[in-house]
């Protein structure tokens, strides 16, 4: 698989509650990135509504909804919002092979306008004890293997995994399957409230195809600017001030 230039692999997360905040990022950002994240926060507020007006832009949308329910209601909610024609669209993977079968085989239906589905593994806020403490005893990088064979298995485009199970996923899932990789914090960057994380360099390095990055970008002044220092890094250019 060609993998898409730097820029095109950066989605920004726009995880706010302020609709006309987030056209505004998104708009300086129109040609700087590979598309923009809409997530539970800025979804629970204005619903379709913040899709629609951040589609007009001309970004690709990533949908990050996490659906997991029964196979038939999560059939329901993938055509619910394929009218939406976001690029990507997220469920659980732990909600299990039927219901992740349920979810292509409903996003298939858009024909060549489908979204990609990729399902989440294991949030990168957990680490091995929180892990353990929602009643998985595996280590976490095997559960997180474990839910992309099962995703891969089912149909599924690819998963959501933390950038340190990126090469082990590569390795084992094939060039094809796609990865998409939050926890992502340049340098200089506060980790937050992610446990598992690596710079954009590393994550690329590793195996990743896409890089979700929120606040090191639209926490800035100038969040173009920020784009543009975090592609220098990765390209090994030099770094704009």
């Amino acid at each position: 698989m060609t993998k898409p230039v730097t820029r095109s692999r950066i989605f920004v997360a726009l995880d706010t509650v302020d609709l006309e905040h987030a056209c505004r990022v998104a708009r300086d950002l129109v040609g700087s990135v590979g598309g923009i994240k809409i997530g539970l926060e800025l979804y629970g507020a204005h619903g379709v509504e913040a899709a629609r007006r951040l589609a007009e832009l001309g970004l690709p949308i990533f949908l990050d909804l996490k659906f997991h329910d029964i196979p038939n209601t999560i059939a329901s909610a993938v055509r619910a919002v394929l009218p939406l024609k976001p690029a990507l669209l997220t469920v659980h993977a732990s909600g299990g092979p039927a219901m992740l079968r349920a979810a292509a085989e409903a996003a298939a239906e858009a024909g060549e306008a489908r979204p990609r589905i990729v399902a989440v593994t294991v949030l990168t806020s957990i680490d091995e004890r929180d892990l353990g403490l929602v009643g998985q005893r595996k280590p976490l990088a095997a559960q997180v293997q474990r839910l992309a064979e099962l995703a891969l298995g089912a149909g599924i485009d690819g998963v959501v995994a933390s950038p340190q199970e990126v090469a082990k996923l590569r390795a084992k899932c094939g060039d094809g399957f796609l990865l998409v990789v939050p926890g992502i914090r340049p340098p200089w960057a506060a980790s937050g409230d992610q446990k598992r994380v690596m710079t954009p360099a590393e994550a690329i390095e590793a195996g990743a195809d896409y890089l979700v990055i929120g606040r090191p970008i639209t926490s800035a002044e100038d969040p173009r600017a920020r784009v543009e220092r975090i592609v220098a890094e990765i390209d090994g250019a030099p770094v704009p001030r």
